[in-house]
């Protein structure tokens, strides 16, 4: 078990800002995830940027196609109701498959879960409790293990000056790891 920690530039963030404390410790979640065998699952991501592109290039034709308006009136009917659908089913994969999810990966090579994690996030608005949620991809699989949570202020692993004491925050994030995996010991 490879123990992660500071590098030599401290990562530093806005405490008056919670998207930019928010920011920071997710990003340094997805190391620590990574750094423990997990491969990110970028299939969702590539989706959504395929369906970004269907949109623009709907948008595209609806305004540069050759004829003028009254002519490509139904053109322009049909543009705007595909924008509308693909608008609509990349709402509802934000909505249904990401929700707060920071990381989606595959399970670790050479390990006998066939399932990967659900790594997800929250800091409510006006409030220094962040949540960190490790799940499995797939629920439904016999493979897959209990939903675990951890939630702690911010405060704990940020100095006056807004630095993240990464070494902290690590071991805060590999224990939930291995209570996730059932590897953590009791004390």
């Amino acid at each position: 078990m490879a123990t992660g920690g500071p590098e030599k530039n401290p990562k530093k963030a806005n405490l008056l800002d919670p998207h930019s404390i928010k920011h920071l410790l997710d990003e340094s979640v997805t190391e620590v995830v990574k750094s423990r065998g997990y491969v990110e699952n970028v299939r969702l991501s590539n989706l959504r940027l395929l369906i970004g592109f269907i949109i623009i290039a709907i948008a595209l034709l609806a305004q540069f196609y050759r004829k003028k308006f009254p002519e490509n009136r139904d053109l322009l009917v049909a543009c705007i109701g595909l924008y509308v659908v693909f608008n609509g089913l990349l709402q509802f994969i934000s909505y249904t498959k990401e929700k707060n999810a920071i990381l989606f990966t595959y399970p670790p090579p050479g390990s006998f879960n066939s399932t990967g994690l659900i790594v997800s996030s929250k800091l409510p608005r006006f409030s220094d409790l962040y949540t960190l949620t490790i799940a499995s991809a797939d629920p439904k699989s016999i493979s897959a293990n209990k939903t675990v949570h951890l939630t702690k202020s911010v405060t704990k692993w940020f100095t006056k000056d807004g630095v993240l004491v990464e070494g902290l925050f690590w071991k805060d994030v590999e224990r939930l790891i291995d209570d996730y995996n059932g590897e953590r010991k009791n004390k």
